[in-house]
């Protein structure tokens, strides 16, 4: 069962018989079935949380925006997913319902470039989101396995159910697996 903040994900058919879930911003989804693979696109400053159970073969992919709730009170009602803070227990609670075990879980972190033009300034959003997903992850007892983080260029990513394989994409190209 796919799950995300619009109570829905956009799905279509895969080359190799599964569905390719679009995760988008402020959005989560789990895959229900092995050949699925979770997308998301043009991660900047956002980050992606990728979760996976070698065991269970669950994956889950949150794609948050800003790391702290508190940032947009309404927003964090209305779409938690948004934030870390908000949405990385909101994905883990859901990829427990599938079948994922703490003990198991490989976590991998993918964005959080600096694509403002002033990449060092107060704001800082994607080293405070890089940040914030460690921090929250930590509290739940958990590290991250493999990351793909910082830089200054967007970056898309595909998590593969079947073995939890992340790819990462600059632009057109796959720069590398994490």
């Amino acid at each position: 069962m796919s799950v995300s903040a619009a109570g829905r994900a956009l799905s279509w058919n895969a080359p190799d018989g599964g569905r390719r879930i679009v995760v988008g911003i402020g959005e989560m989804a789990i895959a229900d079935g092995p050949d699925d693979v979770l997308v998301t696109y043009g991660l900047g400053s956002c980050v992606a949380v990728c979760l996976f159970d070698p065991f269970a073969r669950v994956a889950g992919m949150l794609h948050f925006l800003l790391p702290e709730a508190r940032i947009n009170p309404k927003r964090a009602v209305e779409q938690p997913e948004a934030f870390a803070d908000t949405g990385i227990p909101l994905l883990l609670e859901a990829a427990a319902q599938h079948g994922l075990k703490k003990s198991r879980i490989r976590v991998r972190l993918v964005g959080g470039a600096e694509v403002a033009n002033n990449p060092g300034g107060p704001l800082a959003t994607g080293r405070r989101n890089i940040l914030a997903a460690r921090s929250v992850l930590w509290r739940y007892g958990l590290f991250v396995d493999a990351q793909d983080v910082g830089g200054a260029s967007a970056r898309t990513v595909h998590l593969a159910a079947r073995d939890g394989r992340v790819l990462v994409f600059n632009g057109r190209e796959q720069t590398k697996e994490i």
